[in-house]
């Protein structure tokens, strides 16, 4: 975010007047710019994978018809994400009256003191310049948020200085008001106690707030957007009927419904040690949605997409450690890392009553038809016969301390490997890493097929045979 304003911006109120400058309330401002992105074919939503035809319609028309919005959906499907993608929506710079507590418009001041100002210095009334990023608050409602977090409240420092307890300048502004001219997200609306929500009602409606029965009014300009969790509606609080009736759009959001959204968003967002292949982050991609449909978790809270996030980063860093143990130089994440998926992260899933002890085996059997699932699509059509009467003859070792060339050295040379290699990326390296994860993938495809059998050893090694 730049920290200085482009030098050539207006200073003060009669130069903004004489450039030309037109106010635009903050939901205008919003969808001047929406339409501006949607007529020039580029993208508003720029790093939001999976929403394109779903969820992004529904938000680009609540926004076009100017509604406070709340995203409705599971922990980790992203609303957090596209609610401060709005800050793209606005003017990258727009004037603020310097040195005024809620960011005021030069035109439109609101305050009592900032009114004062402008009626005292006229043409003269300095003019300071925001950036967008400086207009995006936001808050996450917990049970201690209190009336004066929000809307403000007396400040009694004010009042020792001699001010009377009838002055409006006095108050304490909260973080709504400071948003003027701004975003206001709330995340996790429902948790906040239903005596706060009541204290948003004029703010959603009226457009201005009330402290302590001052009769002062301030016509905030502000975009209210929320998030909430379904299952908050019924286990930790709810939004009240008259604040969610205010609210002109309920969007829902949704897990990636492709497994290449899945991936992608994966790739965005995960942050590796080493190289993890596509082959292997469609595998995890494919395990995430399986425990998504499984009766065995609670659907109720949902299998974030950070589950999948932290099961690309756990398969990296196994490989990493395998690296720093045999000395390979570059950590090249092979199938046999997934193995410490299930147990790294089976604290981020909650799982139906009754499926107590299980835990582990549910997993593991998950994991296994999401690796048969990618193979079979990967691997269609390539005949892995030869591959396994090669392997009946000569077994192949491998396991989470055996390094990539050691298993690229006991592979038979037969034509299959070469198709396996291709059809996964392979092909025409010198690294022996991609090779050995390529056949793997392959072998244990064999072997979840009842074609090879597979034997583990004490010393944490794996023999197909």
């Amino acid at each position: 975010m730049p920290v200085t304003p482009p030098s050539d911006l207006p200073r003060t109120l009669g130069a903004l007047c004489a450039s030309g400058h037109e106010q635009r309330g903050v939901k205008t401002e919003i969808r001047d710019n929406l339409v501006t992105a949607l007529r020039a074919g580029r993208d508003p939503w720029p790093g939001i994978v999976g929403f394109g035809s779903t969820v992004l319609p529904q938000l680009e028309r609540a926004l076009l018809a100017g509604h406070d919005v709340v995203l409705l959906g599971e922990r980790g499907q992203g609303k957090t994400r596209l609610l401060r993608s709005l800050v793209e929506l606005l003017d990258e710079w727009t004037p603020v009256i310097d040195g005024s507590e809620l960011g005021e418009h030069p035109f439109e001041p609101i305050t009592p003191i900032s009114i004062r100002r402008a009626a005292e210095l006229g043409d003269e009334l300095p003019v300071a310049w925001r950036h967008r990023g400086e207009r995006y608050t936001e808050k996450l409602a917990t049970p201690d948020t209190a009336v004066a977090d929000l809307i403000g409240d007396v400040d009694p420092v004010k009042v020792a200085e001699g001010r009377s307890l009838g002055d409006p300048e006095t108050i304490h502004y909260g973080l709504v008001p400071r948003a003027h001219r701004g975003v206001v997200a709330i995340n996790e609306l429902p948790d906040l106690a239903e005596r706060i929500q009541v204290a948003l009602l004029n703010v959603m409606e009226e457009r201005d707030i009330q402290v302590r029965g001052y009769t002062l009014r301030l016509p905030l300009d502000v975009l209210l957007v929320a998030s909430a969790n379904p299952e908050d509606y019924t286990n930790r609080g709810r939004i009240i009927t008259p604040l969610k009736d205010r609210f002109g759009a309920e969007v829902r959001t949704h897990y990636p419904l492709e497994v290449a959204d899945e991936v992608a968003l994966v790739e965005q967002e995960a942050d590796p040690v080493a190289d993890v292949p596509r082959h292997l982050l469609e595998v995890i991609a494919r395990f995430t949605r399986l425990l998504r449909e499984s009766s065995a978790v609670d659907q109720g809270s949902g299998v974030s997409a950070r589950f999948a996030v932290a099961a690309a980063e756990t398969v990296a860093a196994a490989a990493l450690h395998r690296a720093a143990l045999t000395g390979e130089r570059h950590p090249y994440a092979r199938p046999i890392d997934l193995e410490s998926v299930p147990a790294v992260l089976r604290g981020k899933l909650e799982f139906s009553s009754g499926e107590e002890g299980r835990e582990d085996e549910i997993l593991e059997h998950l994991l296994r038809r999401a690796t048969a699932e990618t193979a079979r699509s990967r691997l269609r059509g390539v005949e892995l016969g030869e591959l396994a009467d090669a392997v009946a003859a000569h077994p192949v070792r491998t396991g989470v301390r055996v390094p990539a060339a050691q298993v690229v050295a006991a592979l038979p040379a037969v034509p299959a490997l070469t198709e396996v290699a291709m059809r996964l990326g392979a092909a025409g390296t010198e690294d022996p890493g991609p090779m050995a994860s390529a056949a793997e993938l392959a072998l244990e495809y064999l072997f979840l097929t009842r074609k090879l059998a597979k034997d583990e050893d004490q010393d944490d090694t794996v023999s197909y045979r």
